[in-house]
């Protein structure tokens, strides 16, 4: 057919008629999903408004801090921005945990909600900014694989200690924000925006056929968008990566103010665990990684503290760690055109753990449950797109909505797994997962 007909054949009725439909059955699948997000969201979390605070810095951050239990004030609002809060500079936090006493008091219940409220936002928002990276609201698919990541990121287990603890309000709070792309946490933000630059927004151009941009899950533009590529296309690849790093400078310059000022803050507070062994501390560090990893396959014998390890890990299991990385990582950068969801999930996961992964240790935890609540999302990208690539052949033969109505039945069952134990007493088991 000539392109001239091709072209008469999209300006007809039936044509436009049936790209509304299929729009306006994605915008209905989108408005389903979201209610199936925030349901599953409530059966799991919604059950903390009857818990109360716990003596694990709750007292610091919320009951026993005049400048936090007296509410909103002009003096508190500027003292967030001037003053440490629990050994902490986060001025939004402390603002929202203020405002918390202002409406709830110290009623417990109240605080929770507000975790909990926050985490529902920053689910959906995650389910819509997935959708439109990934392709848009008419594409089915897209909708569906980004459902997965958002309802494993809404329940898994290792984010209990995020959402039902009310001292890790920074967390939601900054989930939020940073899925808005406006006020993040701030260390990682420039590198994931790199990395999403890369895939799948797409801005990195990329020799891949149409075959393969589809089975990933990009979204492009016809081929026009591919020019550039011949005896010049090193070039342009290059200037385009230096161009999308010259544009995040500022965002590079606020994450080094942020950690000077954590530091500082920190650094008062310090004990005899910062003084612990570079090499003990990167063998943690490495050990974590994998660790993180098995348990969110595994998702057993969670806790709210494991202790620092010292000298005394094992040297295979070092090794074993860093081969599994440095493994893991070189298949990444090898599918990084072909199946470049592989190289922004892994990376992602990589990349946001740095700060908080021990090399710089405050404290004397060897890893936490709450610090994979944001890096996590990388690896739940990596597998949904990857289940979706495997299962291609499948999805062809069936309808694209049976299997994933299968999938979301399963974990709307596994939400049913995951509590969190009521409040006897204010002590560490009352935030800790148990699948």
């Amino acid at each position: 057919m000539s392109k001239s007909g091709s072209r008469s054949k999209k300006n007809t009725p039936e044509f436009f008629n049936s790209r509304l439909k299929k729009r306006s059955s994605s915008r209905f699948a989108s408005f389903y999903v979201c209610l199936a997000l925030i349901a599953i969201t409530w059966l799991v979390f919604g059950q903390t408004l009857g818990h109360d605070f716990v003596d694990v810095d709750d007292h610091v951050y919320v009951y026993e801090n005049p400048s936090i239990t007296r509410g909103l004030s002009v003096d508190g609002v500027i003292g967030a921005f001037t003053h440490a809060h629990a050994r902490n500079w986060h001025p939004l936090t402390t603002i929202s945990h203020m405002l918390d006493c202002q409406l709830y008091g110290l009623k417990a219940g109240g605080h929770h909600f507000t975790n909990v409220l926050l985490h529902s936002v920053a689910v959906v928002l995650l389910f819509f900014v997935l959708r439109q990276m990934t392709g848009g609201p008419s594409r089915t698919g897209s909708i569906w694989q980004s459902a997965f990541v958002a309802s494993l990121f809404a329940i898994h287990p290792l984010h209990v200690e995020s959402v039902a603890w009310v001292s890790e309000r920074k967390d939601v709070l900054s989930a939020v924000f940073f899925i808005l792309m406006s006020k993040p946490m701030l260390v990682t933000l420039p590198f994931v925006l790199l990395l999403l630059d890369y895939w799948p927004v797409n801005r990195v151009r990329r020799q891949t056929s149409d075959v393969r941009n589809q089975r990933s899950g990009v979204s492009r533009e016809p081929s026009a968008r591919q020019r550039g590529y011949g005896d010049g296309a090193g070039s342009v690849v290059r200037g385009r990566i230096f161009k999308l790093i010259v544009e995040k400078i500022p965002l590079f310059a606020l994450s080094a103010i942020s950690c000077v000022a954590t530091l500082l803050v920190q650094n008062q507070s310090a004990g005899a665990i910062e003084q612990l062994p570079f090499m003990w501390r990167l063998n943690n560090a490495v050990i974590s990684y994998v660790a993180y990893i098995w348990q969110m396959f595994w998702p057993a014998r969670l806790a709210a503290f494991y202790p620092h390890p010292n000298d005394q890990l094992p040297p295979w299991q070092v090794l074993l760690a860093i081969a599994f990385l440095i493994a893991v990582s070189l298949w990444a950068i090898h599918w990084r055109k072909e199946r470049p969801y592989i190289f922004t999930g892994w990376f992602w996961y990589v990349g946001m753990l740095v700060p908080v992964i021990g090399l710089v240790q405050v404290g004397e935890q060897a890893r936490a449950d709450r610090y994979t609540y944001l890096p996590q999302i990388g690896l739940y990208v990596l597998i949904v797109w990857g289940i979706t690539d495997l299962m291609a052949p499948i999805m062809m033969r069936n309808s694209g909505s049976r299997p994933v109505a299968t999938g979301l039945r399963s974990v709307t069952r596994g939400s049913r797994g995951v509590r969190t134990n009521g409040p006897q007493g204010r002590g560490y088991k009352q935030f800790c997962a148990y699948p």
